[in-house]
């Protein structure tokens, strides 16, 4: 559930929470697993439209 919880924060859908230090590499490192989680995502979406347009 912990990976759960992370996806997340990344994605806006769950309050981060205040008690942990945030660094600049945490936020650089954050960003770029935002970013990875959202092209797979499209990504996926992308190969079944593809699927169920054949």
């Amino acid at each position: 559930m912990k990976i759960l919880n992370q996806i997340a924060e990344y994605l806006f859908l769950k309050k981060k929470d205040k008690d942990k230090p945030i660094t600049q590499w945490m936020k650089y490192m954050h960003g770029i697993n935002r970013l990875s989680i959202l092209l797979f995502l499209g990504a996926m979406i992308y190969i079944v439209v593809r699927l169920l347009l054949r």
